[in-house]
């Protein structure tokens, strides 16, 4: 199970993201991203690149609300080379830009709605989208199952992995904030998740006051389930 840990708080790139790159370097993260709102798109190149000189994989994901604001951050994603874009429900102009790059592409299923981004939508209307996502060659999916209105987290995930098939990677985004969480959505067919505001407010492991605690707890977790 993969850790992605993304530098934003309240679905927001935290400001200070750079100098947060060289802080948690020491912990090995493998797995790093950043949403497209918080920081300007200077700000953005700068960071990805700063992630790329640690070794880790680059993610950003897409929460813009405007299908015009969405297109332009896969623009920026493509144009910044970010490995991993995640988010957004625009498969065919996405992948359109997509295009000869290096960047795979991992759309939301269900109906994300708004900002903070909340998920409607069942589980057969995720298992359709993600049997979609297969067919029209996206890496994989982006659900928000503990954000979920109207349907059961681990029933989504169970059914995004029935309708990507065995081959496409699975990541499970937002309020995955406990072991108990990591180990559901794992046993659910699951193959990562994204963490940013539990580790910047303390609330993995309450116990703890540094982020890199936070951090390595997370890590352990992961390894143990």
């Amino acid at each position: 199970m993969d850790f992605i840990f993304m530098l934003t708080r309240n679905d927001r790139t935290v400001e200070d993201c750079l100098d947060l790159v060289d802080l948690i370097e020491p912990v090995g993260l493998k797995h790093v991203g950043f949403k497209d709102v918080g920081v300007s798109p200077d700000v953005l190149r700068r960071l990805a690149g700063a992630i790329r000189r640690t070794g880790a994989t680059t993610y950003m994901e897409v929460v813009s609300t405007t299908a015009e604001a969405c297109l332009n951050s896969a623009r920026i994603a493509r144009d910044l080379g970010i490995q991993r874009l995640l988010g957004g429900t625009q498969i065919d102009e996405i992948m359109a830009l997509l295009e000869g790059s290096d960047t795979e592409y991992y759309p939301f299923p269900g109906r994300p709605v708004g900002h903070p981004t909340k998920l409607g939508g069942s589980p057969g209307d995720v298992e359709a989208d993600c049997r979609t996502f297969a067919e029209k060659g996206c890496a994989g999916c982006d659900i928000l199952a503990y954000r979920a209105t109207e349907a059961d987290p681990a029933e989504l995930v169970r059914a995004a992995r029935r309708g990507l098939g065995p081959s496409r990677h699975l990541i499970v985004a937002g309020a995955v904030a406990s072991a108990d969480r990591i180990k559901a959505i794992k046993q659910a067919g699951a193959n990562a998740f994204t963490i940013g505001t539990a580790v910047f407010d303390g609330s993995y492991s309450p116990t703890k006051g540094s982020i890199l605690s936070q951090l390595r707890d997370v890590l352990a977790d992961c390894e143990r389930v």
